[in-house]
């Protein structure tokens, strides 16, 4: 199947009309494209495609990090499941989103604003117009321009899905038919942009095929997945269950063999994929059109030496993948006690990998000490990251990171990211929709399938573990990649993994926990884990009995014990569960723009 070709060009759309009299005098500027050339159904289409460039969020207009759809400061450094990384002094912003203590002139969030309504919604407002205009002139069909506003308007359910996640509905309404934007209040009325996002999701999933010849433009069924997703946003589960089911009755599509086919370059756009942001790498300048938001999210030092060392797995993260005597997690206790980790202690010092039984997806998530890194080379601790007293104890995650065989053909050759790779976002797969679809049994008390569907994700994960044992406890730099003959046992497993499936569920309340528990294992460090805490907290036993302040804080006492006083005075509140209004807004449309309440 063809790959869609996201190319990173700038379109300067004008005005749609000229005074008859003055349109001789009118000259378009140097670099600028008149709008009148896309007036056909080649031209619409790259107008498409440039609004698809903006989706990964980065690599525009020094619009990058903050605005990535993977989320990983939003929803996985904000959370219990990861660090920022790196070093308290690098990209200062991330502290205080770590830290649920974000100003309203952080430049973050300000870029995840200015991407998602000055560069996506825009973009795809501007395309509708085209549509409607060269429909109405007759040079498409009307099947044409309904395909085409299909997929504009799920591109713009998208931009306004990750600007919800992120500011909640203090998001200003825009579009086609928006007259002049900035007059437009970001004070919506109740329901206002979800409604926005549903309306332009049924009409992607009624007009959108069953499959594209491109992969990466999307399908009914992603269209489904997403308005599944915004609805459990706001735990309207009688709306998301049918949405769900329609994927899963489709046939459509399956799990894959191996948890780890998720996170894989020889696997993009496999069987369990149903919306994955595409990358390429080596294409243009700088591999801009990969993802350039997670740019530095590589390892930092040692005999990897890529840039720069952020967004860690927390010890809080790791220490949820420990398993009891029935490979089940460990609920209430898991977190009493550290899986060992090498904090303080030099690479050239002993350090005993730690025999607790845990689920084998921990290894596929998080890079520890003394467990084989792909094939890297065996995880050599303190030497490979950055900065262990500010950025914790681990690796960045381990999921986008490509194999060393595959470093230069399939990561890129420019700039100074160079960590950036051709692997893909897998933005909506078949295990969020087992996984969504046993929330909403749980929730209707319907055990036995939530039971099913949960011990579906589990039985998955058991089929492939990380192998070699490493039975060496000091990994000097000579020790690189392997050690000397013997050093690794590549019979045994590299860990302890021990996985148990669900007998039953006593009750609904037991049975959304465990629920609540897998989507923390399956999809953790994948930007999801403070959102899920944020809507957990509306149900009626909130998260396992607790609620998301109880939750964040907790992990910020016991965070002390890893990174010392890093969190210390650090406190999570109701009012830090969205990121404020960006001040620049407020300023450029005063009187329009209005800061979020409880700010």
């Amino acid at each position: 199947m063809k790959k869609l070709s996201i190319i990173m060009v700038t379109v300067f759309l004008l005005t749609m009309s000229y005074s008859c009299s003055e349109e001789f005098l009118t000259k378009a500027p140097l670099g600028a494209t008149s709008e009148n050339v896309f007036y056909d159904a080649k031209g619409i289409d790259a107008l498409l495609i440039g609004a698809y460039a903006v989706v990964p969020g980065s690599g525009l207009w020094d619009i990058s990090w903050g605005a990535s759809i993977q989320n990983w400061t939003y929803g996985s450094a904000a959370s219990d499941d990861a660090y920022k990384g790196s070093e308290l002094t690098d990209q200062v912003p991330v502290n205080d989103i770590e830290r649920w203590a974000v100003q309203s002139t952080n430049n973050y969030p300000a870029d995840k604003w200015k991407l998602g309504i000055g560069m996506g919604v825009d973009r795809v407002n501007k395309t509708l117009k085209v549509i409607n205009a060269t429909e109405e002139a007759g040079t498409i069909t009307a099947e044409q321009a309904t395909k085409f506003k299909a997929e504009a308007r799920f591109l713009r359910a998208l931009f306004y899905f990750e600007l919800r996640l992120v500011f909640g509905d203090y998001v200003p309404v825009l579009t086609e038919d928006t007259e002049d934007p900035l007059v437009v209040s970001n004070v919506n009325p109740e329901g206002a942009v979800l409604t926005q996002i549903i309306s332009d999701l049924e009409f992607a999933w009624s007009n959108l095929p069953e499959s594209q010849a491109q992969v990466g433009r999307p399908t009914k069924y992603a269209a489904m997945a997403l308005g599944a997703r915004a609805y459990l946003q706001d735990l309207k589960y009688a709306e998301a269950k049918p949405l769900l089911d329609n994927i899963i009755n489709s046939g459509k599509f399956s799990l894959m063999p191996n948890f780890v086919d998720n996170f894989n370059i020889a696997t993009n756009n496999n069987a369990e994929s149903i919306f994955e942001i595409q990358a390429n790498v080596n294409d243009i300048n700088e591999s801009l059109n990969a993802e350039m938001g997670i740019g530095l999210n590589w390892p930092h030092g040692g005999d990897i030496g890529m840039c720069c060392g952020f967004h860690c797995p927390s010890q809080n993260l790791v220490n949820a993948f420990k398993v009891d005597a029935d490979g089940l997690p460990m609920f209430n206790t898991f977190n009493d006690v550290d899986l060992a980790n090498d904090a303080g202690i030099s690479s050239e010092e002993t350090f005993v990998t730690d025999n607790h039984a845990v689920d084998p997806r921990l290894d596929y998530t998080v890079s520890r000490r003394g467990i084989p890194y792909k094939d890297w080379g065996i995880n050599r601790g303190s030497n490979w990251v950055r900065k262990q007293a500010d950025g914790g104890p681990y690796l960045p995650v381990a999921k986008p990171f490509f194999n060393q065989s595959e470093r230069y053909s399939l990561s890129t050759t420019t700039g100074w990211q160079t960590g950036i790779s051709a692997n893909n976002y897998r933005y909506l797969r078949y295990s969020h929709i087992l996984l969504w679809r046993a929330e909403v049994a749980a929730f209707e008390g319907d055990v036995a399938k939530a039971l099913e569907l949960v011990n579906m994700i589990r039985d998955r994960a058991d089929n492939k573990v990380v192998m070699g044992k490493v039975l060496i406890t000091k990994l000097p730099a000579s020790v690189y990649p392997w050690g000397a003959e013997g050093d690794v046992d590549w019979d045994e497993p590299a860990a302890n993994y021990q996985l148990g499936l669900y007998s039953s569920f006593a009750n609904a309340t037991e049975a959304m926990t465990a629920v609540q528990w897998e989507q923390r294992l399956e999809f953790a460090t994948e930007g999801m884990r403070f959102f899920d805490l944020r809507r957990w907290d509306n149900l009626p036993n909130k998260i396992g009995g607790k609620s998301m302040s109880d939750i964040l804080n907790g992990f910020a006492a016991a965070d002390a014990r890893v990174r010392a006083s890093f969190m210390s005075g650090a406190s999570f509140s109701d009012g830090d569960k969205y990121q404020p209004i960006p001040q620049d807004q407020i300023d450029r449309q005063s009187g329009v723009i209005e800061q979020r309440p409880g700010y």
